[in-house]
């Protein structure tokens, strides 16, 4: 795993041309199966990948933290939402609520979620291969295939299972 995530950057920056070029040829032209695919792609690579060995996504990028994630997890915690606030986030350029600083505060050690059972909703979705209506989402997982070695083995699989 550590070979991979070593080279994924890289992986990620050799296909990204070819990526954006398939990409925008799918938002023109998307296959009515789509979604359908993308879900089978989806749990067969998750069969094989266990995030606990990984944690990048955890350990280079933060979430977006919705207004009810806040609350859940300031519950979770006994605090109010405002004191979960200004103890861990900060506001971003688009004005949504982030981690003051990554890797996640809530990541320990063994790579496990301090806050798994109440984590974020971009947590819960990451790497958002299995969302409907996939292809509306084609910038964010050119993102996220350079950032989780998962989210890369799908798009390769989906350009080989619809070639465009």
């Amino acid at each position: 795993m550590k070979q991979i995530l070593n080279n994924i950057q890289k992986l990620a920056k050799d296909t990204h041309i070819e990526n954006k070029k398939y990409f925008d040829k799918l938002k023109k032209k998307t296959p009515k199966n789509l979604d359908y695919v993308m879900q089978e792609l989806h749990e067969k690579e998750f069969k094989k990948t266990n995030c606990l060995d990984c944690a990048n996504c955890c350990k280079t990028t933060g979430p977006l933290f919705t207004l009810a994630d806040i609350e859940r997890i300031a519950k979770h915690f006994r605090q109010k939402p405002q004191q979960f606030i200004d103890t861990y986030l900060q506001i971003d350029e688009d004005k949504d609520y982030v981690l003051k600083s990554v890797p996640c505060t809530f990541l320990d050690t063994e790579n496990y979620c301090m806050i798994y059972d109440v984590r974020p909703k971009a947590c819960r979705e990451f790497p958002h291969t299995d969302r409907k209506k996939f292809q509306q989402i084609s910038d964010l997982t050119l993102k996220n295939v350079a950032i989780c070695p998962a989210a890369y083995n799908i798009v390769e699989e989906m350009k080989k299972k619809i070639p465009l």
